[in-house]
């Protein structure tokens, strides 16, 4: 079993349900993430039913703790609508992996204007 896609995938749940209202469009992208990396669909179901705390996340490499980030401003924008719950919740993940928060509101206010290469760049040199 994977425990980095497992980890990812229960903070992606738990973000999902943020503001009370979990999309298909957030579903559907978090099972694309699970069967990108072979991550069986029963265990992602078993996820959603029973998401896991989400304990430390420092002992991840950069380009992990960047791919955790990414995806999650991906999920905030997945269905359009951006709430300030889901915001927070980013920040809080932010923090756990070691970033300063106001890295999630350069993402978000950058995001559609800037390559994936390029958030990555400035999170790891600015906001790290």
């Amino acid at each position: 079993m994977d425990i980095v896609t497992q980890k990812q995938l229960n903070v992606l749940i738990q973000l999902a349900e943020a503001d009370k209202h979990f999309a298909r469009i957030e579903r559907e992208m978090i099972f694309k993430i699970a069967r990108d990396r072979n991550f069986p669909d029963d265990m992602v179901q078993n996820l959603i039913k029973n998401p896991q705390p989400i304990e430390t996340l420092g002992a991840l490499s950069p380009d992990q703790k960047f791919d955790y980030l990414m995806s999650c401003i991906d999920l905030v924008f997945a269905d359009h609508n951006i709430f300030e719950s889901e915001v927070l919740f980013c920040k809080n993940i932010a923090i756990k992996l070691g970033f300063k928060k106001g890295v999630v509101d350069y993402f978000v206010e950058n995001y559609g204007k800037k390559t994936r290469e390029e958030f990555k760049s400035v999170a790891l040199t600015t906001y790290i």
